[in-house]
């Protein structure tokens, strides 16, 4: 055990330091700034046995990387440390994982802080969502003069791949609970302010198509789940068919041609699809 300010710390494994340090050097960002559950994952462990094996608090590894001779450097803001912690909670365990008390633990604040900057639990999902979902940049895609149409679902597409692949996988987890869980409090607080937020985003710029006379006028919703449905229920699985298929997968860019081709011909006028 190591006394820190009067603390007491379980000896932290040289495996989990040196795992925090080559994170740090891949990311380019101090050992402070790398998220707890990215270290676990390095290490070959579940967040929740990395934190046991820390005694419960980040403090330790920074302190034993100190011990090793590199500083671990600063912190981000409360906001910023309570959304990336919030994050891996999602991505590893899903929504129901996410309580203030184990965000502050891994963020190394105060409930009281969460409290002050997102106004409480449902704020911080809000905020994990917009930085980790496509929201805003779909938003931005549709906010400026329109590309043709061909052009605006692929870009469209790629966005929301991009959500899908990277990790922490906030987007997939987000999507699971929302399947399994749809009455739970949480889920449904996170589909009506964010994802349906997208939905009304696509379905009004899908709309706007109809009107124009480049694609069928079929219901707002169905256009939309013809659209991202299918490229959804593709990336959300590929990881495990990854393992599954004898075959190399499509890549993801070949993945977006075939969905973006398969739904223009589905629903544009001919004039507007841009199918070969």
């Amino acid at each position: 055990m190591s006394n820190l300010d009067g603390v007491a710390y379980q000896a932290v494994p040289e495996g989990v330091v040196q795992a925090a340090l080559r994170v740090s050097r891949r990311r380019g960002v101090p050992v402070a700034d790398v998220p707890i559950i990215a270290v676990a994952e390095e290490a070959g462990l579940s967040r929740s046995t990395l934190m046991r094996r820390l005694g419960g608090s980040r403090r330790a590894l920074d302190e034993a990387v100190r011990a090793a001779g590199v500083d671990p450097g600063g912190q981000k803001s409360v906001r910023e440390r309570a959304v990336e912690a919030a994050a891996g909670l999602i991505s590893e365990h899903g929504l129901v994982a996410v309580t203030l008390e184990r965000v502050a633990d891994d963020a190394q604040c105060s409930v009281h802080s969460l409290y002050a900057v997102f106004g409480g639990r449902d704020g911080l999902l809000r905020a994990v969502y917009e930085r980790y979902s496509p929201i805003l940049d779909v938003e931005a895609v549709l906010a400026v003069p329109r590309e043709a149409l061909p052009e605006t679902v692929r870009a469209i597409y790629r966005l929301l791949v991009d959500a899908l692949s990277r990790e922490p996988r906030v987007l997939p987890a987000m999507l699971a609970d929302v399947l399994s869980r749809p009455d739970d409090p949480a889920v449904q607080s996170i589909y009506q302010h964010a994802f349906s937020r997208i939905i009304e985003g696509v379905g009004q710029w899908l709309t706007s198509e109809v009107a124009a006379g480049r694609i069928r006028d079929f219901h707002p919703l169905l256009l939309v789940q013809q659209m991202i449905g299918p490229l959804l229920a593709y990336f959300v699985m590929r990881p495990a068919a990854a393992h599954l298929s004898g075959a190399a997968l499509p890549t993801s860019a070949e993945a977006v041609e075939v969905f973006a081709q398969n739904f223009l011909k589905a629903v544009a006028r001919s004039s507007a699809s841009g199918t070969t």
